[in-house]
């Protein structure tokens, strides 16, 4: 199944989520030490066909590059190695954060699970992913 993966890139951990197969919806998949992506991506892609990738791009608010993008530039030529035919997107990750804790509480999460960073950073994971799913298949 075609499977587009959503990654909320850290400098220890990474959020991941991912597309249903038509490309309509996206999930929280998992959250990953950073170290360990790239393997963890190859073992997915043994089970499900990646085809596409959107990573969040940090970006300040006032459109200037912030200081965590030379960690994701890194982690984006790992990632284009090692995937070489599969398309990357870069998504403006603003807000992403917010809007995972705010999805955490309007879902009923209790106060002490929504202070799990993990757990932040495949919701905002989902979040860039679902982004482009919707201005990709409005664009249609």
């Amino acid at each position: 199944m075609d499977r587009i993966i959503g990654i909320d890139y850290g400098r220890r951990r990474t959020g991941l989520a991912a597309s249903d197969p038509l490309g309509i919806f996206a999930s929280a998949l998992d959250t990953v030490d950073s170290t360990k992506l790239i393997d963890y991506l190859k073992k997915y892609a043994e089970k499900e066909r990646i085809v596409h990738f959107v990573v969040g791009y940090p970006v300040n608010m006032d459109g200037r590059p912030s200081e965590a993008q030379a960690d994701v530039d890194v982690f984006l030529k790992q990632l284009g190695k090692a995937f070489p035919g599969i398309p990357v997107t870069k998504e403006d990750e603003r807000f992403t954060s917010v809007l995972a804790h705010r999805a955490m509480i309007d879902g009923g999460m209790k106060y002490k699970d929504r202070r799990n960073k993990a757990s932040v950073d495949k919701i905002a994971a989902a979040i860039i992913l679902q982004g482009y799913l919707d201005r990709n298949n409005r664009n249609k």
